[in-house]
């Protein structure tokens, strides 16, 4: 999952922040200032114009966190209305959507899988039945890392797959299976592997990544449509598999090309599993959730219309379940009202803020301005938008936070449908899609950086091998876009 309680692009940050920050404390106000005093600058109207302005001044803070981001994100709350941009309703309800309230439960249930260590099992199970080689050992963590970041923040599931990485790679340093150098790019694969897995697994579910989330609660504030849990799998699923797949031929057979040995990560899983023990009851119960919050999430749409229940609905289902069935190590439930502590308030306020704008945008019709200044690329073929656009997110997305990326140009995407006349959730899920991918700096996403902090790990190994996976996730996505969202997801 593409989440953290900083989104990407604020963990190692650049080595003068100071500067960056006090840069960033006048640029956005003087960006505001422009664009809302100047009315010929756009010739808008009053309340789009003031939109434009208030989305400039709160852009620029995310991107250089002049304030904390959670604290930026509670602007357009009183900025909107005070300068006429929307009313105050709409402005603060967004803060509360359902999409936020989906998130929220399926952060509680993330918790509830960390507290009780089935994160860990389920990694160490899937690398006992895969592990037997070199390859595949790496074919295990990729597996791993990316089922858990369907469900767990990318950073956290980093962390947690991290120390498992280094453990075999000491492993087969013991048992003397690979000479010096051989292990040396084995290590590297097997790191790249568990930061990029992190990032990609996340494409394939609606709380996987952020800028999924947004894409989602965008199409229903915008356009009135809505895009389930379901269909968002069934469209981004396969896509994530082919990066997947993709990912670990260019690791194991280009990039670290590494011959299979003798394996020792079977034993080595099977050795954490006895550490881990028997399956707790509290594992059993958090499990039991997990899988049925999962099915719903898949089938309720084929449900008949009276017990069909909301994507927003079952998480909280789910959530509330993990206070009400007991613990027996503990008292109280699986989760007690203390664990929240962990949960990323103040991502929740930054995904609120982006959606106070983007319903300002649809309230004030900026959203139509943009469409009609966009108009002009038209002429262009459609292919070639759709690429220019994937490229520019994509490597936006290297230095910016891509909550901060999505929810500025999600909303702008539709305008630019709208402008060219082609179904708004292409140009969407392109800016989605792209927003999560970023493979090639330390900096861009947790994952990366956690994998950079350790030995094994080089810029120039990053940038080198992040470079051609960012150039096939471009791929991917527009080949995606092109012939398989219009069959499976639509906003008609």
């Amino acid at each position: 999952m593409s989440v953290t309680t900083m989104p990407r692009g604020t963990t190692n940050a650049p080595s003068s922040p100071i500067t960056r920050e006090r840069i960033g404390l006048l640029l956005g106000p003087a960006l505001f200032a422009i664009a809302y005093f100047i009315p010929a600058l756009t010739g808008l109207d009053d309340a789009p114009r003031a939109v434009l302005a208030v989305t400039l001044w709160v852009a620029t803070w995310w991107i250089t966190e002049a304030l904390p981001i959670p604290a930026t994100s509670l602007m357009p709350i009183f900025l909107l209305p005070v300068f006429g941009g929307a009313d105050q309703t709409t402005a603060a309800t967004a803060y509360a959507h359902p999409i936020v309230f989906m998130y929220m439960g399926g952060f509680t249930i993330a918790i509830a899988i960390q507290k009780w260590n089935l994160h860990k099992r389920i990694a160490m199970a899937i690398i006992t039945m895969v592990g037997s080689g070199g390859q595949r050992i790496i074919l295990g963590v990729i597996l791993a890392t990316a089922f858990l970041s369907m469900w767990i923040s990318n950073a956290a599931t980093a962390l947690m797959m991290l120390p498992i990485a280094l453990a075999l790679i000491a492993e087969l340093r013991d048992k003397r299976i690979y000479d010096e150098e051989t292990l040396r790019r084995f290590a590297k694969g097997l790191l790249l592997s568990v930061a990029y897995a992190a990032s990609i697994g996340g494409l394939a579910t609606l709380i996987g990544s952020v800028p999924n989330a947004v894409f989602a609660a965008v199409a229903e504030q915008n356009l009135g449509t809505t895009v389930s849990f379901a269909q968002w799998f069934f469209f981004a699923a396969p896509l994530t598999a082919v990066m997947l797949t993709f990912l670990y031929f260019y690791l194991t057979r280009i990039q670290f090309r590494v011959a299979s040995r003798t394996s020792v990560s079977s034993d080595f899983a099977r050795e954490q599993l006895k550490k881990l023990g028997r399956m707790s009851y509290e594992e059993k119960a958090v499990l039991a959730v997990f899988t049925a919050v999962g099915a719903l999430w898949i089938s309720s749409g084929f449900l008949p219309e009276a017990l069909r229940l909301s994507d927003t609905s079952i998480a909280i289902i789910g959530a509330v379940s993990m206070f009400l069935l007991p613990a027996k190590q503990e008292k109280g439930g699986l989760l007690v009202w203390d664990d929240m502590k962990q949960l990323p308030w103040g991502l929740l306020l930054l995904f609120g803020g982006g959606l106070s704008l983007a319903a300002a945008f649809e309230s004030s019709g900026l959203t139509t301005w943009f469409g009609e200044l966009l108009g002009g690329l038209a002429s262009l073929p459609f292919v070639l938008i759709i690429a220019a656009l994937s490229v520019i997110v994509l490597f936006m997305t290297e230095i910016m936070s891509n909550t901060a990326v999505s929810n500025m140009l999600i909303p702008i995407s539709i305008g630019l449908a709208l402008g060219i006349g082609v179904d708004p959730y292409s140009i969407m899920a392109v800016v989605a899609l792209s927003a999560s991918c970023a493979f090639m700096l330390p900096i861009s996403t947790p994952p990366n950086a956690a994998v950079f902090a350790s030995d094994y790990i080089t810029i120039s190994d990053m940038v080198k091998a992040g470079f051609w996976v960012n150039m096939f996730a471009i791929l991917v996505i527009n080949g995606f876009v092109l012939l398989w969202q219009p069959l499976v997801m639509s906003a008609g």
